[in-house]
């Protein structure tokens, strides 16, 4: 059975960083792209950063290209997210998901950017 678990999140002050992880269990990690999601109070779910499995190829949604960075540690079963400079428009509760399994989600990290 696959498992996600997102963790890291927390409150911070706009302008500051902050890291969040994603850890799964399950299926052979190393073999699938992995994405981070996000999704604001009262809104959809979006995508906003992809990595193939290698971790050689990545892609951002517009509104975090050049703050956020999408790695993985195919060792270690997980996917990180690194958010610099974050917005208050960048509050909301991020998920990652495995396109081996695509209908699976974890629970999600909640961020929070205060003004």
């Amino acid at each position: 059975q696959v498992q996600l678990v997102e963790s890291g999140g927390g409150l911070v002050q706009a302008g500051e960083s902050l890291r969040i992880s994603c850890t799964v269990t399950g299926h052979t990690f190393s073999r699938y792209s992995m994405a981070w999601f996000r999704q604001p109070p009262g809104r959809q779910r979006l995508l906003i950063a992809h990595i193939n499995w290698s971790g050689t190829d990545t892609r951002y949604a517009d509104s975090v290209k050049g703050r956020f960075t999408i790695s993985r540690d195919n060792a270690r079963n997980t996917v990180y997210l690194q958010m610099n400079d974050l917005k208050p428009e960048d509050t909301a509760v991020y998920y990652c998901n495995s396109d081996g399994t695509p209908e699976v989600w974890g629970p999600g990290t909640q961020v929070t950017v205060s003004s």
